[in-house]
């Protein structure tokens, strides 16, 4: 099998349709994202936003299209899919509730365990000195390597939340994707959540962030992909689709857009309100 190319995009996606239980989930879905463009795929619940995530990660099928590639990823329509995630980190709602069983599990065998695409470590695993270098150096990018040794179940939501994208960026991937990465965590929690994922991003591994949230699009993402209905509905710079007007019309409600800092936020105009 080949392996990935530089000179392609690092995603793909062209007319892809999916239908989960006889409801298209993406309907004719395109979208290109290239290698270190940091990019926010933003849209209201129901918006496709999760299902084109699973697309990525080969856990959805598109219908086929007279043989030409739908998906492909580093310019490959075919992967294995232990190989695909040791190159694209992928943390999900999915991949969060996977810990719950393995509070016992403590913060670095549980970034090690991502070089086995497990969620604890078992005794056929080996685990070499170079594996156990890495997850140290994960954890402390995530400024959580003083959970090294902590219990799983020890640990605050925010926490396991940072040890979940060390086990993620622990094989060395090209590209992070995360969907909907600051739920569940307070105000205060969010931004210092929020602050530890722009080190990343500065670190140089592609940030792809999924969320109906436009408070938790970070400073370094400047391309934003709106979707609606299983659909992109408009994508482009950060500065030219973050607009009251786009947001007004992708949430089908006035929204105000304000810029604080390198942050956006949105809120329902004062005229919804009245």
């Amino acid at each position: 099998m080949s392996s990935p190319r530089r000179n392609h995009p690092l995603l793909s996606v062209r007319d892809a349709t999916v239908v989960v239980g006889g409801r298209r989930v993406l309907d004719r879905l395109s979208i290109e994202i290239a290698e270190g463009q940091h990019t926010a795929i933003l849209g209201p619940n129901g918006s496709g936003k999760t299902s084109f995530l699973r697309l990525i990660s080969c856990q959805y099928y598109p219908l086929a299209r007279g043989g030409e590639p739908v998906v492909s990823v580093f310019g490959r329509d075919l992967w294995n899919v232990s190989e695909l995630h040791s190159i694209l980190g992928i943390v999900s709602p999915e991949a969060r509730n996977g810990f719950a069983p393995h509070e016992a599990t403590t913060g670095l065998e549980a970034v090690i365990s991502g070089f086995f695409g497990s969620l604890a470590l078992f005794r056929h695993h080996r685990v070499t000195p170079t594996m156990r270098e890495k997850a140290g150096d994960a954890l402390r990018l995530m400024g959580a390597d003083h959970l090294a040794d902590r219990r799983l179940g020890e640990m605050s939501t925010g926490e396991r939340r940072r040890v979940l994208i060390a086990r993620a960026l622990a094989p060395s991937p090209r590209a992070l994707l995360l969907d909907e990465p600051s739920a569940g965590l307070d105000v205060a929690a969010e931004r210092r959540f929020l602050e530890t994922l722009r080190r990343v991003a500065r670190n140089g591994t592609t940030v792809v962030l999924v969320t109906h949230h436009v408070g938790e699009i970070l400073p370094e993402i400047d391309h934003v992909v709106l979707m609606k209905a299983g659909t992109m509905h408009r994508a482009g710079p950060k500065r030219d689709v973050l607009t009251s007007a786009n947001l007004s019309e992708l949430f089908d409600v006035p929204v105000m857009v304000r810029r604080q800092g390198g942050y956006y936020s949105a809120s329902i105009s004062d005229e919804e309100r009245r």
